[in-house]
């Protein structure tokens, strides 16, 4: 009786060619209707009336004014963010504590809160007629309509990112390298320095990359509590909606390019720092997995 012998898996588990180059062309015509194409127009739509028309939409005082703004939301609200996700994620993954779950919950809230609902959270609070409006008039101070109350709904909608991509990596690290660093005598802040930033370095460009592109791009809770005052409280996404409202097309489609050259050079960046980042989360892994 002659052996059978086994099946290979490789094999069992393959599909079809037809299968498989089908599945590539739907995920081919998909990305080229729903992000090429629109990322292709919205160039072309910058620059058909050519440089001159370009450049006086983008150097206009009102544009100038709202690159400005959200640079400033983002220079403020990055850092702020940087310091929370490290702090949060160095909690989390490093010590037990009680009410651990519920700070990984709220840590979720922005992703799940629409950012009109934010906003609006904010002008209850902020607004003349919220909590402190009363207070803050009767001390000559603005935040809603004003920088403070759209740095606040900045902050808001981008503190998830710099922790969500720091704790996975801390947790797959363990603490074996940070004890080690305090037996032969370092102190808490010698071994943060000496070894957990340094072990979790490319997932902090990460995470302060994609925090930097939503605090640019954000248009939802902005919207809601800048007032839409031209030239003071407009950041770039405002600007470009109030732009494209006026039919002022050329210009609008100008500024927006600004916007998909950030996306453009997140994403390089992103690739790049990406595989970085499952390295080091692989490495982890098999350094816990040797131990």
């Amino acid at each position: 009786m002659s052996s059978m012998s086994p099946p290979n898996h490789s094999q069992a588990t393959r599909e079809p060619t037809w299968v498989r180059w089908t599945l590539i062309t739907i995920a081919l015509v998909f990305l080229s209707m729903f992000l090429f194409v629109p990322l292709v127009s919205v160039f072309y739509e910058a620059l058909k009336r050519g440089w001159d028309v370009y450049l006086a939409a983008v150097t206009e005082p009102d544009a100038v004014s709202a690159i400005w703004l959200t640079l400033t939301a983002a220079v403020i609200a990055v850092p702020l963010n940087l310091v929370f996700g490290i702090s949060a994620a160095w909690a989390i993954a490093k010590f037990d504590f009680r009410g651990k779950s519920v700070l990984l919950t709220l840590i979720d809230l922005p992703f799940s809160v629409s950012p009109v609902i934010a906003g609006l959270i904010y002008v209850l609070v902020f607004g003349l007629q919220g909590w402190f409006g009363e207070w803050l008039r009767d001390h000559d101070l603005k935040v809603i309509f004003a920088v403070p109350g759209i740095v606040l709904a900045t902050i808001f909608v981008t503190f998830p990112f710099i922790a969500r991509e720091l704790i996975p990596l801390m947790q797959a690290q363990g603490q074996e390298q940070e004890e080690a660093a305090v037996v032969l005598g370092a102190s808490g802040w010698q071994s943060f320095w000496k070894v957990t930033l340094p072990n979790v370095k490319w997932a902090l460009l990460y995470g302060v990359i994609l925090c930097n592109a939503r605090a640019m791009g954000e248009f939802g809770a902005v919207s809601v509590v800048s007032g839409h005052i031209r030239g003071q409280t407009n950041t770039l996404p405002l600007h470009i909606e109030i732009l494209y409202n006026e039919y002022q097309f050329a210009a609008s489609f100008a500024v927006a390019s600004l916007l998909a050259s950030l996306a453009l050079v997140t994403l390089v960046l992103k690739f790049i720092v990406e595989r970085r980042v499952q390295q080091q989360i692989a490495q982890a892994k098999d350094a816990g997995a040797a131990s």
